[in-house]
């Protein structure tokens, strides 16, 4: 039987690596001017509260939790205007990361009460939510822009759902705002109290309060609504609670 001779394996030649090499050059600099023309979905670029959501929006959103200075800045290149605010406070209560936005009609982020002094994180987030979120489910469903938020407050020295004992509540740091309703420009009020379970003729009303809650859910850290307990009947609960970079939403 004649026995097939092997041929000699042919050297892996260095053109043939520099070739390799070149393809995976193009390709990260093609990466890289894709993320260049498209900042919002590069975790590296600044966050742009005003430009368009992206894969790495909800990333950067939480990144701002632990960093009140890079917080600030998106603020401020956003045209936002804020009053940074003295460290208050004692203990669990100590608000070392507090702020006030200005009221802002364009915005709808007039507020009902006018004082807001909460994290930079919440303030944040309130605004990315306001323009990505409720002010194009407003134009949807109701037919008219939201023109100022009724809120229930940011600070409140107290343990989750005012125990003596257990976790201490977001609040205590002003690291949260509770939401109750929404004013309308066209003069409307929907509120969580009224609107949440409505039939017949507040089924869009309904259907808006569920769509924010719903919207809000990657870009707070935290989100109760009604469905949650019934201590947050009236009430949309949004917190910056550091949970890595998901969220709690009920």
């Amino acid at each position: 039987m004649k026995i097939a001779k092997r041929l000699p394996a042919r050297p892996f030649r260095i053109d043939r690596i520099a070739m390799i090499l070149l393809g995976l050059l193009a390709l990260l600099a093609g990466a890289h001017g894709w993320f260049k023309a498209h900042p919002e979905h590069d975790p590296r670029a600044p966050l742009d509260l005003d430009g368009p959501e992206g894969w790495a929006t909800s990333t950067k959103l939480a990144a701002l939790r632990g960093d009140p200075a890079m917080c600030r800045d998106a603020l401020a290149r956003a045209g936002v205007d804020f009053t940074v605010l003295d460290l208050a406070g004692e203990g669990e209560c100590r608000r070392e990361d507090r702020l006030r936005i200005a009221g802002s009609e364009p915005r709808g982020l007039m507020l009902t009460p006018a004082v807001n002094e909460a994290s930079c994180p919440v303030n944040a987030a309130l605004v990315w939510w306001m323009r990505h979120r409720v002010q194009p489910a407003a134009e949807e469903l109701l037919g008219s822009r939201v023109a100022s938020l009724q809120q229930l407050g940011t600070y409140s020295c107290r343990r989750v759902n005012g125990s003596s004992t257990g976790r201490w509540s977001e609040h205590a740091t002003a690291n949260a705002i509770d939401i109750a309703g929404f004013t309308l420009e066209d003069g409307r009020s929907i509120t969580l109290s009224a609107d949440w379970s409505g039939d017949g003729t507040q089924d869009r009303e309904a259907a808006f309060l569920r769509q924010v809650r719903d919207g809000a859910c990657d870009v707070f850290g935290t989100v109760l609504s009604p469905e949650y307990n019934a201590l947050h009947s009236d009430h949309f609960h949004l917190d910056q609670a550091a949970r890595g970079y998901g969220s709690f939403c009920r």
